[in-house]
């Protein structure tokens, strides 16, 4: 049983950053992991995803080149870099773990969130 807790969310202006992270701890973590977000009244989406090594990275279109994805294995963390944050950029952010892929169903373990308020 993989455990995730998420942390660095906050409010920020438009145009401002954030760096979210994410602990692992109880089980392995060489899953794939993923960010996912989802803003009030709407479906969960996906942000972004790494593989184990990160040699393969998967984006959101309404994030690319804003938002970056990293991880590090020996501390068991994964990582979102947040650049030009826009007032859509609002939401609760999680973690997951699972299988690569952009559907909720891919994922296995989930955290808790972190909410995200860009204002404008």
């Amino acid at each position: 049983q993989v455990q995730l807790v998420e942390s660095g969310g906050g409010l920020v202006q438009a145009g401002g950053s954030l760096r979210l992270s994410c602990a692992a701890s109880g089980g392995t973590f060489s899953y794939y992991m993923g960010w996912f977000r989802q803003a009030p009244g709407k479906e969960r989406e996906f942000v972004a995803g790494i593989s184990w090594t990160g040699g393969t990275l998967t984006y959101a279109e309404s994030v690319k080149g804003r938002f970056t994805i990293s991880r590090d294995n020996a501390k068991h963390t994964l990582f979102l870099q947040m650049n030009s944050l826009k007032p859509e950029d609002t939401a609760v952010y999680y973690c997951a773990a699972g299988s690569i892929g952009m559907k909720i169903d891919n994922y296995l373990y989930w955290g808790q969130g972190t909410q995200v308020t860009v204002s404008s």
